[in-house]
């Protein structure tokens, strides 16, 4: 069933044409991803899905009743007070009627047979309008939202809403969204402020969902689980593709060919009627001469594929190679205001390592970064950069960027010897022309500053590169073209991000911070990503078997009661039960040794140190098979146990 038709919409502002000819259907349970470059119409989208904006032409047909849940960059949590109060906002009048039931409820118990037929029938009233529309279950799905993003419910119904970082403010405004009743989700990145395992908790609980979903995402990883539709703003217009965002990369390079292929084609055939005409207007031929080229004059004209024309131009060198120990770290510990975020940390650091720095948010990341960069005291150890270094730091909140100079001072100053043309080339190659040049960074939207710290970068160099989550304003193309230049940079890269795709296609070292330690990975993120998965899944498998054993042992002990209870009449009865209570005995005893080892290689599995050696992944491969066969003995034993205990 269509939920929304959007046909051959067009907006414009003025002179100004933002999209057109924009068609598309969305139908229910579809999950649509919007992809396009920074100012290229996607949140107006969004406004004209809505109904905020209303089209220059065409029209927008919705499914009638159809319920929207909008996450907005912008977060507003009206007169919530705590983060539990906010995120269950959605469910504020059932919350109402849940504490009008409870009065109720107890008013009916002061008056006991005195109740008239009019109270029994409100209550009775509010009672099934509070199960139909869910008041036993939104107490769960809100808990549920909030310990997916991070949130402690518990805590959440206490937490006050002022103390709650900018980060954290971006999760809980998603939660609200999420728990939301509604038909429709449109999401405005939503993982801009979420870590690695919240966005893949996030993935998991949209593509279970039954609402339809509308995204807009930089985050390709993310774009590649979860939607099965993209619709790519280019060029003012849109292009709709089925499939996933892999199948989106591949389906649009074909149709660029095809449309470049005609363009070319087109081309040769008005160049040959365009010679044709000139040769032959004056001459014996003028008659068909003429009639070409009114034919020519009416023929519609084909467009040269939109490519990366705009998209930033970014290219990293090194003015020096540099000493082969970049960073080196002896025993460090980092500390904010006497609460430890990194404990005895060492490791070193080689020339031409591309290491990504991972971890929950709030973990210590962007702190042990200012450390290196000695903006922050070490609360212990030793933490020095190598002779010959000499770094480039891309902060995430991007205060490097001087807020009282113009992009072309900004320029001109880093390059004073360069002339007028050369500082607008170097602007231009980041999409800063025209006036533009003159603003000030103050004046620039996230993904312009992001541009404007990258062409600082440019300029400077540098040997090692402290990249601090640098593709969070970044739109595809962008990211894109950052991902190309740092795989062609010959220095060194420490790179905190959450985006799974940059990480993937660069890291050949994964630092993974997490409960204050850091487990340094020497292997590209995808290898690191199957190694933890992997420790998950038997961790899990030792949980699981753990509870299991603890159940079983909690059954045996009943059942030997009852046996007890019961007791025996003869003498062969007596000798038989005491040689199947030693065997079971025995078996027990098998069973605790069974569980002691379980728990044994499943611990030494969990182990961050497994990891560091050279023969980790080795040795997790072994301990794993010894883990499987320690399990499948000790289903044998408990089999056996039940065998003894009928």
């Amino acid at each position: 069933m269509t939920q929304i038709s959007v046909s051959n919409v067009a907006v414009e502002f003025g002179a100004t044409t933002l999209l057109k000819d924009v068609t598309f259907t969305v139908a229910a349970g579809e999950r649509w991803g919007i992809v396009g470059r920074n100012g290229s119409g996607k949140t107006t989208l969004f406004q004209l899905i809505t109904g905020e904006r209303a089209p220059t032409r065409g029209a927008i047909a919705r499914q009638q009743g159809l319920r929207l849940a909008l996450l907005e960059q912008h977060r507003d949590f009206g007169d919530a007070s705590t983060v539990w109060e906010a995120a269950a906002g959605p469910f504020a009048q059932l919350v109402e009627l849940e504490i009008s039931l409870a009065e109720q409820a107890a008013r009916l118990g002061e008056l006991g047979e005195r109740a008239t037929e009019s109270h029994l029938d409100r209550y009775a009233r509010d009672l099934e309008r509070f199960e139909r529309e869910g008041g036993y279950t939104f107490h769960a799905r809100v808990d549920a939202v909030l310990h997916g993003l991070g949130f402690d419910p518990e805590d959440a119904r206490t937490r006050s809403l002022e103390r709650l970082s900018g980060g954290e403010r971006g999760r809980l405004g998603l939660a609200i969204q999420l728990v939301a009743p509604a038909d429709v989700l449109l999401l405005d990145e939503p993982t801009n402020h979420l870590d690695i395992e919240t966005t893949a908790w996030l993935e998991e609980y949209l593509r279970s969902a039954g609402e339809t979903v509308i995204v807009v995402s930089h985050d390709r990883a993310f774009l590649d689980r979860v939607v099965d539709h993209v619709l790519h703003l280019e060029a003012g217009s849109a292009f709709a593709y089925a499939g996933s965002y892999s199948a989106f990369v591949h389906q649009r390079e074909e149709r660029r060919l095809t449309q470049q292929r005609q363009f070319d084609q087109q081309r040769r055939t008005i160049a040959k009627e365009e010679d044709y005409i000139r040769r032959n207007i004056a001459g014996q031929n003028s008659r068909q001469a003429k009639g070409r080229r009114k034919r020519l004059e009416r023929l519609p004209r084909l467009s040269a594929p939109s490519g990366e024309e705009g998209s930033m131009s970014l290219r990293l060198e090194t003015a020096e190679r540099g000493g082969d120990q970049v960073v080196v770290a002896e025993r460090v510990t980092v500390k904010v205001n006497d609460r430890p975020l990194v404990k005895d940390f060492s490791t070193t650091v080689r020339r031409g390592d591309v290491v990504g720095l991972v971890g929950p948010n709030g973990a210590g990341k962007s702190t042990l970064l200012r450390a290196l960069m000695d903006e922050h005291a070490l609360a212990a150890g030793e933490l020095r950069i190598g002779g010959s270094v000499t770094p480039a730091y891309y902060r995430q909140d991007l205060s490097q960027l001087p807020t009282d100079r113009s992009l072309f001072d900004i320029i001109n100053d880093l390059r004073p010897t360069w002339g007028r043309g050369a500082v607008l080339g170097h602007l231009a190659r980041f999409g800063f022309t025209g006036d533009s040049v003159q603003r000030t960074s103050a004046t620039l939207s996230g993904g312009e500053r992001s541009r404007m710290a990258l062409a600082m970068i440019m300029l400077s160099r540098a040997n090692l590169l402290l990249l601090d989550e640098p593709t969070n304003h970044l739109d595809v193309e962008s990211i894109e073209a950052l991902e190309d230049a740092l795989e062609s940079y010959e220095g060194t890269v420490i790179l905190v991000s959450h985006d799974r795709a940059l990480l993937r296609a660069l890291t050949t070292r994964v630092w993974s911070l997490r409960n204050l330690r850091i487990t340094d990975y020497d292997g590209a993120f995808d290898e690191w990503e199957e190694v933890s998965a992997e420790r998950e899944r038997e961790a899990a498998a030792a949980a699981s078997a753990e509870e299991s054993a603890r159940r079983e042992r909690e059954r045996r002990k009943t059942e030997q009661a009852a046996v007890k209870n019961g007791g025996g009449t003869s003498r062969d009865d007596e000798r038989a039960a005491r040689r199947a209570a030693r065997e079971m005995e025995n078996v027990e005893a098998e069973i605790t040794r069974l569980e002691g080892r379980v728990a044994e290689l499943g611990g030494a599995l969990e182990d961050p140190s497994l990891y560091e050696s050279t023969d980790g992944t080795r040795r997790a491969t072994q301990l794993g098979a010894e883990l499987q066969t320690a399990k499948r003995e000790l289903e044998a034993a408990l089999a056996r146990w039940e065998e003894l205990a009928v």
